[in-house]
């Protein structure tokens, strides 16, 4: 068990690197094997232009990224039913839809990770790029697609 708080620093690690290549591959449309490898060569557990990032468990972030990669399109009408009247996905700025597609995933692909930890795992990744407003909603959009997807 003292294993524990070292995996889910690293879990948590890597869902933040998730969502950054996720990001990166929607902005430079970089092919999938290719930003695998610049993330395990050149950015988690790197220290780039003084900043730290922290070691990420790369097995779990590959399945995430991969993941997202290779479902998306039924990712995006999973969080899309969740949006509400006259919202799409588009209208959703990039990074927060990432988060909302990495965190679906986990809730449809890795039913080992508990729901009350994917949740609150995405809404701290989105804490970190916004304000309190935009972490709630990821917290009540992801709540809503784990009633539909883990019953």
């Amino acid at each position: 068990m003292s294993d524990t708080p070292a995996r889910s620093k690293s879990r948590s690690a890597a869902r933040l690197a998730a969502v950054q290549a996720l990001y990166q591959q929607e902005m430079e449309k970089t092919p999938l094997p290719t930003l695998l490898h610049e993330f395990h060569h050149h950015r988690l557990g790197a220290t780039i232009e003084d900043v730290e990032y922290a070691d990420a468990e790369v097995d779990f972030f590959d399945d995430i990224v991969s993941g997202v990669h290779a479902r998306s399109a039924e990712l995006d009408g999973i969080i899309a039913g969740k949006l509400a009247k006259g919202w799409s996905l588009d209208r959703l700025d990039k990074p927060m839809r990432q988060i909302l597609r990495a965190g679906a995933y986990e809730l449809v692909a890795r039913i080992d990770v508990p729901t009350g930890s994917v949740i609150s795992e995405y809404v701290d990744v989105a804490k970190a790029f916004y304000d309190k407003r935009e972490a709630s909603f990821v917290n009540g959009l992801l709540d809503a697609v784990a009633k539909d997807v883990r019953r």
